[in-house]
């Protein structure tokens, strides 16, 4: 196994549910024959158990959960209908062009794996409670500090929300407004906060500490103003501050190095989910995606399914066209692959683009490649070579096979399988450098702010400093930095950029959906089986 030695009784517990949605029997049956009388004796014996509680994370690298509803309903990934594969009667559609709707499953299925997470800390929180051991009260405010990040992912998607803290309760929970549930999270996060270690050592990796409940309250304060109405840069500032000046945490020499396959040397990375493709699987970005003929080009023991790719305008903010070549059209010109000599960002990494090999170096051909495919047909009865191209036609009804740069941001295994072991990044020092940046901004340290945001541009490769900062150039900067680490609907929407265009396809067969900034659809709908099922709950406006 992959991870350190002295967190392999965490892992045993992480390793419990291999998928979120799929748990083995036999180990639901001893769990459940677990009582205080034989159980919660040692340390080991409470950390086996907080492994529950954190194996509830492990839905956030599959497809058509959390990570999926907020990142398909920003400007950063798209997943176009490609002939027949991927239109999954339009849902995926709905997500991106905005046009949400309280019976999609991803609603259900992100609403699940909150709860599922928040169900399991009160089991815990109740159990705990009950013993007369000297170590459970550490216990119980990690456990608390890890719920408040299930309620905040929460508060942030759905707004208004049942909050739920005793296991014994029996009758349906009331739903509380936007408000209510983000005083409650502040409210846990500044009674546990002392209570959390500060140590980042192989005893923490993975779990709840006081630099990653601090992210947590940075992050509430930073989107005050989106969630209660007033805004508290200068509290938000200083959670970032306390981070950064006392925490144990540096920024990384190379970006790319906190996403390798073992990138739990990372001295940047505040939190983590360890997935591991034997003991917590989960992580299937591998296959979720990559083309079909990738399974060659990384000898995979599974088939990829061709799905997710990056929205072509987001991939270009990466390069300055006035320096390097770009997309002209519906003719792809090799962006990432003939750089001129002027800057480029080393963040690039983030995609794969451009021709695809064989393991060996051969010729990878896809022999499904449509007539209009721009990169050339050259007449092989076999296929045409595989090429990533950042263009994108359309994304319904005809995407191309091999439109799209693809997700690259995570370090892909040779000889993998459809479960990576790369740990997944929930918290990182450079967010807390660049929501700084953005507090001493809003509150008019400009001088401070850009030289923070340009710590972040020095370490992403041979890029020109930024020489004023603005709006748009930080919300690009954050673009850039925080790919994919599921933070740029929330970060649109307090930019006041979500809903605007961002499929301007020639070809598109739906209209544009463009709303304004502070319209209802900056939140999800509270999804129909939670209204069946709980009468009490209140949809949110606009979906009734």
């Amino acid at each position: 196994m992959k991870k350190l030695i002295n967190i392999r009784s965490f892992l045993i517990g992480l390793g419990m549910c291999f998928v979120i949605s799929s748990c083995v029997d036999l180990e639901e049956e001893v769990y459940s024959a677990v009582t205080a009388e034989n159980f919660f004796k040692t340390d080991e014996e409470f950390i086996s158990a907080l492994g529950q509680a954190y194996s509830s994370l492990g839905g956030l690298g599959n497809h058509s959960g959390l990570w999926s509803i907020n990142e398909l309903a920003s400007d950063e990934i798209v997943i176009s209908t490609k002939g027949g594969d991927w239109f999954d009667g339009g849902v995926l559609l709905q997500l991106h062009q905005h046009e949400f709707l309280p019976d999609n499953p991803f609603f259900q299925n992100s609403w699940n794996f909150l709860y599922g997470g928040i169900n399991t800390c009160n089991r815990l929180i109740f159990s705990f409670q009950n013993l007369d051991n000297p170590n459970s009260e550490a216990y119980i405010a990690e456990l608390r500090a890890l719920r408040a990040l299930y309620y905040y992912w929460a508060m942030d998607a759905f707004g208004n929300i049942p909050i739920v803290t005793d296991f014994t309760i029996t009758e349906a929970p009331d739903t509380k407004n936007r408000v209510e549930a983000y005083n409650f999270i502040l409210s846990e996060l500044n009674e546990i906060i002392p209570l959390l270690p500060d140590a980042k050592d192989g005893t923490t990796y993975g779990r709840m500490t006081k630099w990653s409940a601090l992210m947590i309250r940075m992050k509430l304060y930073l989107n005050a103003e989106t969630y209660t109405g007033t805004a508290q840069w200068a509290l938000a500032a200083k959670d970032a501050e306390e981070i950064i000046n006392t925490g144990p945490y540096s920024l990384m020499p190379t970006y790319r190095d906190n996403f390798i396959i073992n990138n739990s040397n990372s001295t940047e990375n505040i939190f983590v989910y360890p997935y591991d493709k034997v003991f917590a699987r989960g992580f299937n970005w591998v296959m979720m995606t990559l083309h079909i003929a990738s399974q060659s080009t990384f000898n995979l023991t599974q088939q990829p399914w061709n799905g997710y790719q990056t929205v072509e305008e987001f991939y270009n903010s990466y390069v300055d066209p006035t320096k390097n070549p770009g997309v002209q059209g519906p003719v792809w010109k090799g962006l990432a692959l003939e750089p001129s000599t002027g800057t480029v960002d080393g963040r690039l990494g983030n995609f794969l683009v451009g021709p695809q090999k064989r393991s060996n170096g051969g010729t990878l051909l896809d022999p499904g490649v449509e007539p209009t495919d721009p990169t050339g047909q050259n007449g092989d009865p076999n296929g045409e070579p595989i090429t990533f191209m950042p263009f994108l036609n359309e994304i319904w009804p005809q995407g191309l096979r091999q439109a799209g740069a693809r997700i690259g941001k995570y370090e892909f295994e040779i000889g993998g399988t459809d479960n990576m072991s790369n740990d997944f990044v929930v918290f990182r020092l450079s967010d807390a450098i660049l929501s700084l940046a953005e507090a001493k901004f809003r509150l008019g340290e400009t001088t401070q702010a850009l030289a923070l945001v340009n710590q972040i541009r020095d370490r992403a490769g041979n890029l020109d400093p930024f020489t004023t900062l603005t709006n748009e150039n930080l919300l690009a900067e954050r673009g850039r930095e925080m790919f994919v680490e599921m933070t740029r609907r929330q970060d649109l929407i307090r930019f006041k950029k979500y809903g605007e265009a961002w499929w301007p396809f020639e070809g598109m067969k739906r209209p544009k959906k463009v709303h304004s900034a502070g319209s209802f659809l900056e939140l999800f709908p509270i999804p129909q089986p939670q209204l069946l099922a709980n009468p009490k709950l209140q949809q949110n406006p606009g979906y009734n």
